[in-house]
């Protein structure tokens, strides 16, 4: 018998957690997920909850299962979830496919950013939007990214580093998100660049965008953060608030290296 299919008996067995017990889904929650990549069992049993416009930094060493959790939010081919419940806003992303994940306000910002080449700043922005736009509209977008309003017509993949990261979370927003997955935002950028990207994630916080930050950049991800989740071996091991990892020398150090 292969080690997956004994994995996979074993949470078959295992008793859903206490919050999936007779409760209503929280804005967003994620109970018992469990994925792969072909045979290697990568997140192992992830539940968490997370209030509406509520940003969580999901941090852990390299190799904890961080980005591989945001894919499986997102319901992107790989990794392949085999068990568990993703709710967001009432909606069960676990039976959808990753489009209409999108489609119901999932949105994921992976750490190669994909611009896509060819296109301007401003074609890529309208080729994400949805017609008609609800509320994230071209004007608006640039009035919270005034540097992309001044590079409107340039060629996307002429853009720096930083202003890349920007496009690709403008480009996020185009699409009138609930949720925001931000996979190593801060990846290769300047600190006043890092302080730029996440003065703009804090303030779309008071539109009710939920966001899930992953970044190896630990402090200034908790520095954004309202509450923070660590990752060690695929479990969740830490869920509280993003002031607490910060003022614990003791966890940061044993499960982050900081």
């Amino acid at each position: 018998m292969s080690d997956r299919l004994i994995d996979e008996i074993k949470v078959r067995d295992r008793v859903k957690p206490v919050l999936n017990q007779g409760s209503s889904p929280s804005f967003f929650s994620c109970w018992d997920m469990h994925s792969y990549y072909g045979e290697s069992y990568i997140v192992q049993g992830v539940s968490f909850d997370i209030r509406e416009g509520e940003v969580v930094a999901l941090l852990g060493r390299n190799g904890a299962g961080k980005t591989s959790t945001l894919r499986s939010i997102a319901r992107v081919d790989s990794p392949q979830v085999t068990h568990g419940e993703i709710w967001l806003d009432h909606k069960p992303l676990h039976k959808m496919a990753a489009h209409d994940a999108a489609m119901n306000g999932v949105a994921l910002v992976p750490e190669d950013r994909r611009i896509i080449a060819g296109l301007t700043v401003e074609e890529n922005l309208q080729l994400a939007q949805i017609a008609p736009p609800i509320g994230w509209t071209i004007e608006r977008i640039y009035e919270h990214f005034p540097r992309l309003a001044e590079r409107r017509n340039q060629m996307g993949t002429t853009l720096s580093g930083g202003e890349q990261q920007m496009l690709a979370v403008a480009r996020a927003l185009a699409r009138d998100i609930k949720l925001l997955l931000l996979d190593e935002p801060y990846e290769g950028l300047a600190p006043v660049i890092v302080q730029e990207i996440a003065n703009i994630v804090d303030s779309i916080k008071k539109y009710g965008i939920t966001t899930i930050i992953v970044e190896q950049n630990a402090v200034a991800a908790l520095r954004l953060a309202d509450r923070a989740l660590i990752l060690d071996m695929g479990n969740i091991v830490f869920d509280g608030t993003a002031q607490e990892v910060l003022d614990n020398e003791e966890l940061r150090h044993e499960y982050l290296a900081i």
